[in-house]
């Protein structure tokens, strides 16, 4: 879940670099109502974006194949073309808030995403509705690239993991409302199910509009965005872009195969499996907000090497044991960090490069573009090797596992390397 390119001005500065590198840009504000209500409006952003244009679509699968507007593998690539758009509008945040201005770029990208629900309403043809949904990728892939970038310059550094927690809570509550809010659509039938949805984003986009920071000039973000970046190809921060890699694709196993796994590998039904996916939700909308509050009081890099060693048991566990309290803690935990993981890693790049905000956003950068791809491959790789296994599910969670375990021993390699000064 995810969670492709981007460069976090907010988390990634500190006032002294601010005063020297921003002067027209708006005023640091600690912790009153003003970063609150902003971090409100990223909250809704990544609601809109990559909760309810993207994780929605996962339990309209089944309703789109009965109503036969698509066939099976049809509908497997409307949600490859989801996954496309995303890493796309990654890969062209920058340029995007450079030319235009983070904030009315992330406005755009709000309607844009309701506009994609409207459209997927009206089944015209295949290539109608493949190019909507990757539309709807791409506002996602730019929202969680910009959001923070937008907000966190305001905010106070003993704030900036509770806020940064705020911002993506808006991830998990899509989650789970894709599996609450989008049953309760479906009733009234597939079609007012999407018009529900662009309603939805709609309002939550109107109700943001103007809860959003002051915009930093666009032609000083110009200037900025041919700097410099020093730090961001040091080895340290190098590595940490691949252990979010390694990380996005320990989350494959259950963003992916969790609810057929309860459902169909263990013959409790799609019912069973929805419960599952809704815990994973609970879980989405609870994690960032506290690893962002563990990290404001243990520091960044204690957090995220927490954050890993318990994701990795959390991953794991299905393989291990099949009981209720097992998947049930399982769900919780790893739909926490799926979008609790981002703040962790916004912030370990503040920690590793602490003076250069355009170092940070270059390292932010590449380090979302490489958890798009990890994902990306990582959801291709386990479906072959799903289907190459005959259906083994207990394998997919192991190599999970594995995966994010890896990014931690990645982690204490680079401590220990970063202690020793090499």
């Amino acid at each position: 879940m995810n969670p492709p390119a981007a460069y976090v001005v907010g988390m990634l500065s500190t006032n002294a670099d601010r005063h020297h590198r921003h002067r027209h840009a708006a005023p640091h504000r600690d912790t009153g109502g003003p970063v609150w209500l902003s971090a409100a409006a990223g909250l809704c952003a990544s609601l809109v974006g990559l909760g309810l244009a993207r994780f929605a679509y996962t339990p309209l699968i089944p309703a789109l194949i009965a109503a036969k507007w698509f066939t099976p593998a049809e509908a497997v690539y409307l949600g490859a073309a989801n996954l496309a758009g995303y890493l796309a509008g990654a890969l062209i945040a920058r340029d995007l808030g450079t030319r235009i201005g983070s904030v009315r770029v992330l406005r755009g990208m709000m309607v844009l995403a309701a506009l994609c629900c409207f459209a997927c309403a009206v089944p015209i043809s295949f290539i109608w509705f493949f190019g909507f949904r990757f539309l709807a990728g791409v506002t996602g892939g730019v929202i969680m690239v910009l959001a923070a970038t937008a907000i966190l310059p305001h905010t106070a550094p003993s704030k900036r993991g509770l806020v940064g927690g705020v911002i993506f809570a808006g991830v998990g509550l899509g989650v789970a409302a894709s599996g609450t809010l989008v049953p309760l659509l479906l009733r009234q039938g597939l079609s007012e199910a999407w018009y529900g949805l662009g309603v939805l984003s709609a309002l939550l986009t109107l109700m943001s509009w103007k809860a959003w920071p002051a915009e930093t000039s666009v032609a000083h973000a110009a200037v900025e965005h041919h700097a410099a970046a020093p730090g961001a190809r040091s080895p340290l921060v190098l590595m940490l872009s691949l252990e979010y890699g390694l990380n996005a694709l320990a989350l494959v196993p259950h963003m992916v195969f969790l609810v057929d796994f309860v459902a169909r590998g263990l013959g409790q039904g799609i019912s069973a499996g929805s419960y599952y996916w809704v815990l994973y939700g609970l879980g989405a909308v609870i994690g960032p907000l506290l690893t962002g509050h563990l990290a404001d009081r243990a520091g960044f890099a204690t957090a995220l090497r927490a954050a890993f060693l318990i994701e990795g048991v959390a991953v794991a566990l299905p393989a291990v044991s099949t009981s209720p309290v097992a998947l049930i803690v399982s769900s919780l935990i790893v739909g926490g960090f799926a979008p609790g993981i981002v703040p962790l890693v916004i912030g370990r790049i503040h920690e590793l490069i602490p003076h250069s905000a355009a170092g940070q956003r270059t390292a932010w950068a590449r380090a979302t573009t490489t958890f798009a791809l990890f994902q990306a491959a990582g959801a291709y790789g386990m479906s072959f090797l799903f289907a190459q296994s005959g259906g083994n599910y207990a394998l997919l969670f192991v190599i999970g596992a594995a995966a994010v375990i890896l990014a931690l021993a990645l982690e204490l390699v680079s401590a220990l390397a970063a202690k020793s000064g090499r």
